[in-house]
């Protein structure tokens, strides 16, 4: 007997469209892994042949390298984390990580958002992860008080974001219990 709730009947169904922001966790989980990463390697160094490569978007807000880094990779750099790296930092709080890095002789310190960062590998044992890109967030704004009195200025704007869904196409059919 089928379950007419399993949405694995159908490959073109899965996995099936949902309320929840399960692609929004399990990028945050993954990023969250490769800071954990980061973390260890930055008190620990890195052990065996283990290394990394981070890739990033240069155009990125608060990406912050040199100059010469941004006009060679206007949109999208890789640097490898190997032999040669110091001041390896993951400042949580702030959601950046940084990094000093020679290039052609020149030692730079590199800036990088967290959500800038767009891929994570260690070749040394073939794990690698791919994040979404993530729009950059912004602190709110504080709030105006309020005086207790809804404005009304005019018919409110819809957001276009939104989306209303039915449930009727989830609810069992047929006679309901008395």
């Amino acid at each position: 007997m089928a379950d007419d709730h399993d949405p694995t009947q159908d490959d073109s169904l899965f996995p099936a469209p949902s309320l929840l922001p399960y692609e929004r966790w399990l990028n945050e989980a993954s990023r969250s892994v490769m800071l954990n990463a980061l973390e260890h390697v930055s008190r620990e160094g890195l052990a065996g042949e283990h290394h990394f490569y981070l890739t990033f978007l240069t155009d990125f807000p608060g990406v912050d390298i040199p100059a010469r880094l941004r006009a060679q990779y206007p949109h999208e750099m890789t640097i490898v984390l190997q032999h040669q790296f110091w001041d390896l930092k993951v400042d949580r709080k702030a959601k950046t990580v940084s990094v000093g890095l020679s290039f052609g002789g020149v030692g730079s310190i590199l800036v990088i958002p967290v959500q800038a960062i767009t891929g994570f590998a260690d070749p040394a044992i073939r794990f690698s992860l791919h994040f979404a890109a993530m729009e950059p967030t912004e602190e709110p704004a504080p709030e105006e008080p309020t005086t207790g009195q809804p404005e009304q200025d005019g018919p409110e704007e819809s957001d276009s974001s939104s989306q209303v869904v039915s449930l009727d196409a989830f609810r069992k059919k047929g006679p309901s219990p008395a």
